[in-house]
């Protein structure tokens, strides 16, 4: 444990944003997991809404400043070219 004051404060609020973008990293998880599952479905609309949701998850990650903004959108372009690939679902999402 340091025994500076500043360093002392210095890690507890490192500790307190760890806990945030542990937060927001575990949602993407879910809404791009979530997006996956649908591909399987076949449903255009199920896909393009999942897309939408993973999408709209990649956007506040990279406000919150938990992801760079280059790597959000790959992956929302890899999410695109796949809901593409099955159906014209990612075409109708309207993923900026």
């Amino acid at each position: 444990m340091a025994n500076i004051k500043s360093q002392i404060k210095r890690i507890k609020t490192n500790e307190k944003a760890r806990l945030r973008n542990k937060s927001v990293r575990s949602s993407i998880k879910t809404a791009v997991r979530k997006f996956r599952d649908s591909l399987s479905s076949g449903d255009s609309a199920v896909i393009t809404t999942e897309l939408r949701n993973a999408s709209q998850a990649l956007d506040v990650a990279v406000a919150k400043g938990v992801l760079h903004k280059n790597s959000a959108a790959n992956k929302k372009s890899s999410m695109t070219k796949a809901a593409n690939k099955t159906s014209d679902a990612g075409a109708k999402a309207g993923v900026r």
